[in-house]
């Protein structure tokens, strides 16, 4: 039987950054890596498990003007 990930948005961690490599664009601080899809898919790839790492970032407030 095929697990699907549980969705979990990677835009939101404060771990995730977006990398200067065009060949693996997404990253992890958390987990020390890059690659060519979103974190989370990788890590349930390879462990079977949702990412334990995720921490959703604080929010910015926007400077008023």
């Amino acid at each position: 039987m095929n697990q699907q990930p549980p969705r979990i948005s990677c835009q939101k961690c404060k771990f995730f950054h977006v990398t200067w490599d065009r060949s693996f664009p997404y990253g992890c601080k958390a987990m020390g890596f890059k690659g060519k899809t979103m974190p989370y898919l990788m890590v349930f790839q390879a462990s079977g498990k949702p990412c334990l790492a995720y921490e959703e970032r604080e929010p910015t407030s926007k400077q008023e003007n």
